[in-house]
């Protein structure tokens, strides 16, 4: 059950990654340049309450662990972020190769 969860989220979030791909290539064509939304940009324009918060409990727990830890990895683009962490869910979560010496 957990590995399906792991894949169904990993699946969704793999596709938010796409999304934001296609958003941010519609976004750039229209402005002759190339435009990428960071995660860190895309939180703050969907729930700035919550990202003060995280940062607050981040930074609680050092007070350099928002500077070194967490801004760096979301000034990532959107979809790199995205992607990537759906691609480890989906490796997390799948189904395990039979060896041929199991018995």
């Amino acid at each position: 059950m957990i590995r399906f969860l792991l894949r169904f989220i990993g699946f969704w979030l793999l596709a938010g990654g796409v999304v934001a791909l296609v958003v941010d290539g519609t976004r750039s064509i229209a402005a002759s340049q190339m435009q990428f939304m960071s995660a860190l940009s895309a939180w703050s324009a969907v729930s700035p309450s919550t990202l003060e918060k995280a940062k607050a409990s981040i930074e609680g727990l050092s007070a350099a662990a928002w500077a070194d830890a967490a801004a760096p990895v979301l000034d990532l683009p959107l979809f790199a972020l995205l992607c990537v962490v759906g691609f480890l869910l989906m490796a997390l979560g799948r189904k395990r190769r039979r060896s041929r010496f199991d018995a």
